[in-house]
């Protein structure tokens, strides 16, 4: 896919995270859902239920492939993984940010052209305890920054952050990278976890270029029209 902002349809913007348990849930979701634009993000519950089986089964029905493993490991295992997944023909991977230069750059080398790398920086769930917790004295924004600078001087295609960094990662890189937020929810829905969340109109208003919702719309009792009551009030 061309990852020109200008090309980015609106509707292309909202990733589907099909944060399921089971590979029959999450195909009865892609089939409700489709066709959609956008893409739909495997992570780590769905994929170790499923297996790569499930990015060829999706993909299948139409679908577009956000695997989010969030890799982070020796150099030589992310690189084989990601030649792995590219394999798969998935158009967005993740990868840990904090694994260090070396691994960033052996997973770059290892993407094919048309995979979009992303660099995770810290999590939604974390907050500055958290970070406190884990011996990080820099601020929020100055680990994310720093990590998120890090990645784009290793060759990163785009950064995943909470929507609260957006501004100022769009401001350090402008449009050298891509923007992928998750924490989304719509004012009318819980935090759950997230404890550095925003709606979509506001990401999108910071900066971000796609945004990652899952159970807003997987947990609605119509999916089709709690994914288009979100498009229509964010784009």
């Amino acid at each position: 896919m061309n990852w020109q902002a200008a090309e980015i349809k609106p509707r292309e913007r909202i990733i589907v995270a099909l944060d399921l348990p089971t590979a029959e849930e999450a195909l009865s979701l892609v089939r409700r859902l489709s066709p959609h634009p956008g893409l739909f993000k495997i992570g780590l519950q769905l994929y170790t239920a499923a297996g790569p089986e499930i990015v060829r089964a999706v993909r299948d029905l139409g679908g577009r492939i956000f695997l989010d493993l969030k890799l982070h490991d020796i150099p030589n295992t992310v690189d084989r993984a990601v030649e792995s997944a590219g394999s798969l023909g998935v158009e967005m991977l993740t990868i840990h940010l904090c694994g260090g230069r070396a691994m960033i750059e052996a997973a770059v080398s290892a993407a094919v052209p048309d995979l979009l790398l992303l660099g995770v920086t810290v999590l939604t769930s974390t907050d500055e305890a958290t970070l406190r917790e884990v011996g990080v004295c820099s601020s929020m924004q100055d680990q994310v920054l720093r990590l998120a600078e890090l990645g784009v001087e290793g060759g990163i295609g785009g950064i995943v952050a909470s929507p609260h960094e957006v501004a100022a990662l769009r401001s350090a890189h402008g449009s050298k990278i891509k923007i992928i937020t998750p924490g989304i929810r719509p004012a009318d829905s819980p935090a759950a976890d997230q404890k550095r969340a925003m709606t979509p109109a506001e990401a999108l208003k910071a900066g971000a270029d796609f945004l990652v919702i899952g159970r807003p719309i997987t947990s609605a009792p119509d999916p089709r029209a709690a994914l288009e009551q979100i498009v229509a009030n964010a784009v």
